[in-house]
């Protein structure tokens, strides 16, 4: 082998090596629009997480919001409704997880549904878990907490199905304290 294969060797192997490169540049280049546009907007990334100031809310009321494009159930629940939901037994219960998005191994107790450890604070995604309407609350139902008119689902105190189609408890969004006053969605 002479000095001079030699070399076209190694020019050889450069012109393979940079027009893989150029390609792989390039493909990419191409491909990045196509993955970029399956990220959320910016207006969604904005509504990922929003705070609530539930200063205002006496206990017995609850606030509705709207966090991405559903209503969520915030209830500042009576002594009376912690006491009734706590006295359910599992067995009782048509769904026996708690639907708590934070946790979704924990049992529906009325502790791993409330958002405060003395349970006066009670956070829900409205949407009734049947065909999606939107349970109707301030003691509405035979239990107490929330009543769905469209179909006949009845929700307790701590917003768990007890009587009607609706196959799963009002879901529990994730939710924390962020100071005394506000609540975090998301």
């Amino acid at each position: 082998m002479s000095h001079a294969e030699d070399h076209e060797g190694t020019r050889r192997d450069f012109l393979y090596y940079a027009t893989a490169g150029a390609g792989a540049v390039t493909a990419g280049a191409a491909v990045w629009p196509l993955v970029n546009q399956m990220n959320p907007s910016a207006d969604v990334q904005a509504l990922s997480s929003i705070r609530v100031d539930v200063a205002g809310i006496d206990p017995g009321t609850q606030l509705t919001v709207k966090w991405l494009g559903k209503p969520v159930f915030i209830r500042r629940r009576t002594e009376a409704e912690i006491e009734t939901a706590r006295q359910v037994e599992l067995s009782q219960l048509i769904d026996t997880n708690a639907q708590n998005r934070n946790d979704m191994s924990l049992p529906a107790t009325d502790q791993n549904r409330s958002l405060d450890e003395a349970g006066e604070w009670l956070v829900m995604i409205g949407v009734c878990t049947h065909l999606g309407c939107v349970p109707i609350g301030n003691g509405a139902g035979e239990f107490g907490g929330w009543f769905c008119p469209c179909h006949g689902s009845h929700y307790d105190t701590a917003g768990r199905i007890r009587k009607g189609p609706a196959p799963e408890n009002l879901w529990i969004p994730v939710a924390e304290f962020v100071d005394e006053t506000t609540i975090k969605l998301g």
